[in-house]
């Protein structure tokens, strides 16, 4: 009998364990150790946010197997045949003799363990501000399972009546969801940039998620960073920004996080400026006989030929399958991703996939958007609601950079983003999206999907039958009337919708002509103004450009997504 196979995993939270059971499945008689320096291993990290809420009623459950068994140390070596070392720190590599040192946490005894072939999923860590009063009781970065345990330990114990959020992306929406939502905790959110999710979705869906917010009793405060946070007696009290004072008795530090890749800079290993492990498409990095995956490693993007950073659970599982097989001796290839998203808020569920119109504009592409706003089914099903759905396309290539959505908290989302991301993935255009084929059924979706209709638009726009306005730059001219005098808007909903806004904003700015009158009564509009055409969700609005085209006026803009949008991005000037 030859020699075992000796196989080495460093983390054991998602790409280790996937990693190390997928070799052993391959190769039985492989001798493979998973090591990882916590005690708690292989849970859904993904599912913390649900656990401080309550949804998920134990911590145990974001550790267990779908027929209910903890994956814990006995399970790896009893279930999967896998030595597993918990409480472990790996403290050094040596890639000359294929060793690693390693301590144990418990008992301080240090041992070195040799390895054929070694796999670093060692993770990321979330960044600290560095600003005062980051080490004080009480303020957390959500970096691990203990963390949320505390936090929900501190909440459920009534320690907490307010909370201040630092940091608008997917975990820090979250947290404050779940200490609002189920333990009504007074919670602040702030975030630096102008809009939450910077640099995933655009402002139009950002805006969208703000207002959701802010109904749900979650105060949010955009364009504002905190600079200290306070303290008495070790304990903390509040956030201090640059603008004002917040009380405190818990603060979550949601600014992002970081690869960890001390190791594998130790080791002598290829790290990119980001800090990331560089990989090849078999997840091998610059040492042939060491393979890393999940949050420490950057991976291709399939739109822009980059490498770029996706710390997400889902890419991390595929990634140890990946290398798993190739450590296996079996030759398989990781191609890259878009990167898909998708997050609950309350009662709304928010997604994207690809590039966002910020984004693809920084990257070179001639970007430009469609904004729509549908029902997520057939309009005359009970269930049916508003999607407020945005493609990012390339003009000049007709190339679809990107999707994204925002719309009531069922599976509708899900699915669009989901087929969106696979017709990414494989370079397809307007057209290719625009004849989409998707199910449908009035309980589902409407029989022009929601997929169709934004490359419908963005087919209109890349041909230049359709001008569009942004809705940015119409939030920007309502909030500064009499900023354009030669804009007027024409409202062609009914008589009873326009109303409200032509007895706020008068006939000067507001004019209101309905659809169905719109080719008896169009020598009544201005010819000295520019019109900004308004509906619902702009496919009325377009209607009539195409016809006040073929009379000779064309000095208007559609408002594409329309009221639809608005009233869910919400506005002071709204009558």
């Amino acid at each position: 009998m030859g020699k075992r196979i000796r196989i080495v995993v460093v983390g054991g939270v998602a790409a280790g364990p996937k990693a190390a059971c997928r070799v052993k499945r391959l190769l039985p008689d492989a001798e493979v150790t998973l090591i990882d320096q916590d005690n708690l291993i292989s849970y859904g990290g993904c599912g913390i946010p649900y656990y401080v809420s309550g949804d998920v009623a134990d911590e145990s459950a974001l550790r267990s197997t779908s027929f209910h068994v903890v994956r814990d140390e006995y399970y790896f070596e009893n279930f999967k045949g896998i030595k597993t070392l918990t409480s472990t720190e790996v403290l050094a590599i040596d890639r000359n003799k294929k060793t690693i040192e390693v301590r144990n946490g418990l008992t301080g005894i240090q041992q070195t363990i040799p390895y054929d072939t070694l796999m670093l999923a060692t993770g990321s860590t979330p960044n600290t501000l560095p600003i005062p009063g980051v080490d004080l009781d009480g303020v957390f970065a959500v970096s691990n399972l203990h963390k949320a345990i505390a936090i929900k330990d501190r909440i459920a114990k009534g320690q907490v009546s307010k909370a201040v959020v630092i940091g608008g992306g997917a975990i820090g929406i979250e947290m404050a969801e779940a200490f609002t939502d189920l333990w009504g905790v007074d919670t602040t959110l702030i975030e630096f940039q102008r809009q939450l999710l910077p640099k995933i979705v655009d402002w139009p869906m950002a805006a969208v998620l703000c207002k959701h917010l802010r109904d749900k009793n979650v105060t949010v405060f955009l364009q504002e960073g905190a600079i200290e946070i306070l303290g008495q007696d070790g304990k903390v009290t509040g956030v201090c920004t640059d603008k004002r004072t917040l009380e405190a008795d818990l603060v979550i530090m949601a600014t992002g996080v970081r690869p960890r890749s001390e190791l594998a800079l130790q080791a002598g290993l290829q790290v990119s400026k980001s800090g990331a492990i560089m990989v090849n498409r078999r997840m091998q990095t610059s040492d042939p006989a060491i393979y890393a995956a999940g949050d420490c490693v950057e991976i291709p993007h399939l739109l822009t030929g980059k490498s770029f950073y996706a710390p997400l659970g889902s890419l991390a599982n595929r990634e140890g399958r990946v290398a798993g097989d190739n450590m296996a001796g079996i030759p398989t290839t990781f191609p890259g991703g878009v990167g898909s998203f998708i997050m609950k808020a309350f009662d709304i569920c928010i997604a994207a996939t690809g590039l966002s119109l910020d984004v693809a504009l920084a990257e070179g592409f001639d970007a430009d958007i469609s904004l729509t706003a549908p029902a997520d089914r057939a309009h005359f099903f009970p269930t049916q609601g508003i999607v407020c759905c945005m493609m990012v396309f390339d003009r000049r290539t007709r190339k679809v950079l990107g999707l994204q959505a925002v719309g009531p908290m069922n599976d509708s989302i899900s699915a669009r983003i989901d087929a969106a991301a696979a017709y990414l993935s494989k370079g397809a255009d307007i057209d290719d999206f625009a004849n989409l084929e998707m199910a449908y059924a009035p309980p589902f979706s409407a029989a022009i999907d929601t997929i169709n209709a934004a490359a419908y638009v963005a087919g209109n726009i890349c041909d230049r039958r359709l001008r569009a306005i942004s809705m940015e730059v119409f939030y920007a001219w309502m909030e500064e009337l009499g900023s354009r005098p030669d804009w007027v808007v024409l409202d062609v909903r009914h008589p009873q919708q326009a109303s409200p806004f032509v007895e706020k904003f008068g006939k000067e700015l507001w004019l209101t002509i309905p659809d169905d009158q719109i080719r008896t009564r169009y020598r009544e509009l201005p010819q000295d103004k520019n019109l900004i055409i308004f509906c619902n969700a702009g496919s009325r609005s377009y209607e009539v450009q195409v016809f006040l085209d073929s009379v000779g006026m064309k000095n208007n803009l559609v408002l594409s997504g329309g009221f639809n949008v608005i009233k869910r991005i919400g506005a002071g000037w709204l009558p």
